[in-house]
C-alpha cells in the first residue's frame, strides 16, 4: 500500500511539474513564434497559431539596425554597475558586520530602509543632478543611479552573510599582522563568493530589464540601452508587433542563459546566508 501511495505521489508531482513547466514556457514560445511572423500574418491568423511561413526578416532588420548598439550599451553599463555594486556593497557589508564603531546599527538600519523607498520617486532629483553634471544622454548617466539604487538590498544580503564568517579566522589573520583591508580581501571576500554571486546575478538581471531611468536619462540611439529598442518599432498610431517581439526574444535569451548557469549559485547563496549559525 505504501509503495502505491509513493508511486501515486510521484505521478502527481510529475503532472504538477509538467503543468508548471507549460505555464512558464508558453509565454516565451508565444513571443518567439509571433516574432517569426509577418505583420500581416500577425493580424489575420489566430494568436497562438505557429507561423505559416518562418519569417526571419524581423531578426535581420534588428541586427542590421541599432539593436547591436543598444546591446553593447547594456552590456557595458551593467558590467560596470555590477562590478561597482559588488565592490562597494561587500566592503560596506564587511564594515557593518565586523567592525565596531558608533552608530553601526543605526547606519545599517538607514541603508536597509532604502529598500522601502520607491525608486521612481528619485527620478526628478536624479535627472536634475545628471543634467547639472553634464552627463545627460551619456551611458555614464545610468551607472550612478543603478549602483545607488542597488546598494540597499546588496548590503543587506552581504552583511547578513559576512556575520556568519567564523571570528577565529579574523582573529588569526589579525595576529599574523593583517589589517582590515587585507583581512577583507584575503578572507571575507573569498568566503563570501556565494553571496557575492547572488548579488551580482540578481542585480544584473534586474538592471538588464530597467526601463524608466534609461528612458529619462538618455535620448539618442547611441546612448540607449536594450529595453528602449522597442521604441524603434512603435509609432504614434501603430506598432510593428513581430519586430517588437523579436527585440523581446533577443533581449530575453541572455537572461535565460545567465539564469540557467547561475540559478544554483543564487539558491546556494541565499540558503548559505540564511542557514549558517
Amino acid at each position: 500500500m505504501s509503495k502505491k501511495k509513493f508511486k501515486l505521489s510521484r505521478v502527481i508531482f510529475a503532472v504538477l511539474g509538467l503543468i508548471w513547466l507549460l505555464t512558464t514556457t508558453m509565454p516565451f514560445i508565444f513571443v518567439a513564434f509571433t516574432s517569426l511572423k509577418s505583420l500581416q500574418e500577425t493580424y489575420t491568423n489566430p494568436v497562438w497559431m505557429p507561423p505559416e511561413h518562418w519569417n526571419f526578416g524581423n531578426y535581420i532588420q534588428l541586427l542590421n539596425g541599432a539593436f547591436l548598439t543598444y546591446f553593447r550599451n547594456s552590456v557595458f553599463v551593467i558590467s560596470i554597475s555590477v562590478i561597482l555594486i559588488v565592490l562597494v556593497s561587500s566592503m560596506a557589508a564587511y564594515a557593518l558586520a565586523r567592525l565596531k564603531f558608533r552608530f553601526n546599527n543605526l547606519l545599517f538600519g538607514l541603508i536597509v530602509a532604502g529598500m522601502i523607498v520607491p525608486l521612481h520617486v528619485t527620478l526628478v532629483p536624479i535627472y536634475l543632478m545628471v543634467r547639472n553634471m553634464g552627463l545627460y544622454d551619456t551611458i555614464f548617466a545610468l551607472i550612478g543611479p543603478y549602483v545607488a539604487c542597488s546598494l540597499p538590498i546588496s548590503v543587506f544580503i552581504l552583511t547578513e552573510f559576512m556575520r556568519q564568517v567564523p571570528k577565529e579566522l579574523e582573529e588569526a589573520a589579525f595576529l599574523d599582522g593583517c589589517g582590515p583591508f587585507k583581512i577583507f580581501f584575503k578572507i571575507f571576500f573569498p568566503l563570501s563568493i556565494p553571496g557575492i554571486s547572488t548579488v551580482a546575478i540578481y542585480n544584473g538581471i534586474m538592471l538588464w530589464n530597467e526601463f524608466v531611468f534609461a528612458y529619462v536619462l538618455t535620448s539618442s540611439p547611441d546612448t540607449r540601452t536594450l529595453p528602449l529598442a522597442v521604441w524603434d518599432f512603435q509609432g504614434q498610431y501603430a506598432a510593428d508587433i513581430p519586430a517588437i517581439l523579436a527585440v523581446v526574444t533577443l533581449s530575453t535569451l541572455p537572461l535565460i542563459l545567465v539564469y540557467a548557469i547561475g540559478q544554483e549559485k543564487i539558491v546556494n547563496g541565499m540558503m548559505a546566508g540564511s542557514l549558517k549559525g
